[in-house]
């Protein structure tokens, strides 16, 4: 196995009262939005949640081939979630992201995909010196070294485990452009105004869905 997805989904959302990944968006959970994505260029995927509560939720909106983990530490951050990601994945690759980025490219993760022979990492980087580490390749077992010793220094924040590896690929999002040129792929829907824009966008790209009313996805 080469190709692995780890999904974070771990978080609880204060402004919208639920988890991120159930909302719906185009009548689906965004969860779903994202799954739907990268189905076809990873061998596994495993999501990533902070409860037996969320794994129950999100066994019924999600495929049963999709392996759901809940968090090997009461903390919640990004960092111990993609720990656990890494330890449990079979591939040699994981591809780390978030569950609310429903305009995820496909082009751009198999872009870093391509990119990630011989590296550590592969991770987008903007203009600013600001990462994209949420949504960037890991080779699994330096990542999950480096995630390990970050977490047994106190440190939570994914930087941290980037921090401490070698061989790291960053791509400019420039070069990105050339495959999504808006960067929609970076869109995050942390309130209700982002839902409302990420609706607008996914109708303007005409991938709004036509069936299956939201209902069919909200009853958990």
């Amino acid at each position: 196995m080469d190709r692995s997805a780890i999904i974070l989904a771990g978080g609880f959302s204060s402004r919208f009262g639920q988890d991120k990944g159930l909302l719906i968006l185009a009548k689906k959970p965004l969860i779903i939005h994202v799954l739907n994505v990268i189905k076809e260029i990873v061998d596994e995927t495993i999501i990533v949640v902070s409860s037996d509560g969320q794994v129950e939720n999100y066994a019924k909106v999600v495929d049963s081939n999709v392996r759901i983990l809940v968090d090997v530490d009461d903390v919640q951050s990004p960092l111990v979630g993609a720990s656990t990601g890494f330890r449990k994945t079979q591939g040699e690759y994981s591809l780390l992201l978030p569950c609310d980025t429903p305009l995820v490219s496909m082009k751009i993760l198999l872009f870093l995909f391509d990119l990630s022979a011989n590296r550590n990492a592969v991770i987008p980087r903007w203009p600013n010196g600001y990462l994209e580490p949420l949504q960037a390749v890991y080779r699994t077992k330096p990542a999950l070294e480096a995630a390990e010793s970050a977490l047994s220094e106190g440190k939570l924040d994914i930087r941290s485990m980037v921090n401490r590896l070698a061989s790291v690929r960053y791509v400019s999002t420039f070069v990105l452009q050339q495959l999504d040129p808006k960067l929609k792929t970076f869109f995050n829907v942390n309130t209700s105004l982002d839902l409302k824009k990420a609706e607008s966008m996914l109708k303007r790209s005409n991938t709004y869905p036509k069936s299956k009313p939201a209902s069919s996805f909200s009853t958990f």
